[in-house]
């Protein structure tokens, strides 16, 4: 079965880190957990050609962002300005915050 876990959250930093739109940063705007993917903002854009709608929609192609399989981004941490990995820590608060592995900067506000 597929990893049911997710590195990446909503509204993240993310830079593509394999494919043909590597090295493109953008913000996670969807997170599709059944197919592991994501949306990713300005990233892997395909065209749809549409029919108008019964209800006055108008037909045309649009183009619009597709889904990316989730190990193919990186998290980017704003004190290093690189795509970065990262770990898990408890703080004393008891909140569970992820942490910048190079800079060791918290990545959860």
């Amino acid at each position: 079965m597929s990893q049911t876990g997710f590195h990446i959250k909503k509204d993240d930093k993310v830079m593509v880190v394999a494919g043909k739109d590597k090295g493109k940063v953008g913000k996670i705007l969807k997170i599709i957990t059944k197919k592991n993917s994501v949306i990713v903002e300005h990233v892997n854009m395909i065209k749809r050609h549409t029919k108008p709608g019964m209800h006055g929609g108008q037909g045309g192609i649009i183009e619009k962002e597709a889904r990316i399989h989730k190990s193919n981004v990186m998290l980017i941490c704003d004190k290093c300005t690189a795509p970065v990995r990262f770990g898990k820590k408890i703080l004393e608060d008891g909140t569970k915050v992820r942490f910048c592995k190079k800079c060791g900067e918290t990545l959860d506000s």
